[in-house]
């Protein structure tokens, strides 16, 4: 065999290689919406627990977070205007995952699911951005909430 033919093979094996390793590391759709699942309601839990700490590790550093008071761009920004929700023994809400859905690279996701007030009332929806950074962990890039619609129905 030639050195060409040899070259261009090893260069084809290598990409084979390449592809099947992207693909093993971004894992199943199935499996990434469990980890993004799995993220999100730990972050969740962090309100729950009254752990301030623990929320900042599920922030990215240019995460924008929407609020009443418009875009808080940044980590710092996002945790400045957490903070005093963090503050007291209980927890002013709460929110867990229902719905996520990951992009077929397995780096950014979508998840969704109910707001529910200190007594359990639901008061609105979340929907978090997540991407997957390059330590492997899922962190929010994206987050806003709405409130439940009182609409009334109209005859």
């Amino acid at each position: 065999m030639s050195n060409l033919k040899l070259t261009l093979l090893a260069a084809s094996l290598c990409a084979i290689a390449v592809v099947a390793m992207r693909t093993t590391l971004a894992g199943s759709p199935e499996a990434l919406a469990d980890q993004v699942r799995a993220s999100e309601n730990a972050f969740a839990r962090t309100m729950a627990d009254r752990d301030f700490a623990a929320f900042g590790t599920f922030v990215a550093d240019e995460a924008v977070f929407f609020g009443g008071k418009g875009a808080r761009r940044g980590k710092a920004a996002v945790l400045e205007g957490w903070k005093p929700l963090y503050e007291g023994a209980k927890a002013p809400f709460s929110w867990s995952s229902e719905t996520v859905e990951v992009l077929a690279s397995g780096t950014l996701a979508h998840s969704s699911g109910p707001v529910l007030d200190a007594d359990g009332k639901p008061v609105g929806t979340f929907n978090s951005i997540w991407r997957r950074e390059k330590d492997g962990k899922w962190r929010v890039i994206f987050d806003k909430g709405c409130e439940v619609c009182n609409c009334k129905t109209q005859s």
